[in-house]
């Protein structure tokens, strides 16, 4: 009777094994048909790149001006009875002096004889200021009832606005023209062959852009 009972019980047993050893293959394959399974989340990213302009380049970067700061902020209240919001950041900047080297005319290089050419350039320019956001950071908020995003958006435009400042009052156009002599005349000499003397244009600089 026991021999009988194996005979039943074998194949059963290898049915078995067969069906485990087959889910153990294409579960998982299975698993993902599942709509009620749990997946990964999945990013889908679109993007149309539009090319609105292209502008000609002709400004020759010279010098960088970096900045650190503590800047507090605040706002006053829009009633009385209300205490002024304040923020405080650690913020870092940065300004470029540059010349402006399409803005060099014809009528501004001249030979004398045939050793010397005398070349005047335009004034030196504060072309770039911005704030570093990455060496940037907000210390604390007070008072801002909810607002601390604006608030902060101001706090950080006037620190942008001190970055030029600063940089203006450090001498950056002293600099830049000092580096302009020195880059430019060695080269000039180079390609002319002739001893160069640098002028410059009195011309009030133009207003500075943000990076």
């Amino acid at each position: 009777m026991l021999p009988r009972l194996l005979r039943r019980l074998i194949p059963l047993f290898i049915l078995v094994a067969l069906g485990v050893f087959l889910w153990q293959k294409i579960g998982p394959t299975l698993a993902a048909f599942n709509p009620l399974a749990p997946r990964e989340p999945q990013v889908t990213v679109t993007h149309n790149t539009v090319l609105t302009q292209v502008e000609a380049l002709g400004k020759l970067e010279l010098v960088r001006y970096r900045f650190k700061d503590v800047v507090e902020y605040k706002r006053a209240a829009k009633y009385p009875f209300l205490p002024d919001a304040k923020a405080a950041l650690i913020v870092g900047g940065e300004a470029v002096g540059c010349l402006d080297l399409r803005k060099i005319r014809p009528q501004d290089v001249t030979f004398e004889g045939d050793s010397v050419v005398r070349i005047i350039l335009p004034a030196p320019e504060l072309c770039a200021f911005q704030v570093d956001h990455s060496q940037s950071r907000v210390f604390s908020t007070e008072n801002d009832f909810f607002q601390d995003a604006s608030l902060v958006d101001e706090a950080y435009r006037y620190a942008e606005a001190q970055v030029r400042k600063s940089a203006l009052q450090s001498g950056i156009l002293a600099e830049t023209q000092r580096n302009a002599q020195q880059i430019l005349v060695p080269l000039l000499h180079t390609l002319t062959g002739r001893r160069v003397v640098v002028g410059q244009r009195l011309v009030a600089p133009g207003p500075a852009r943000k990076l």
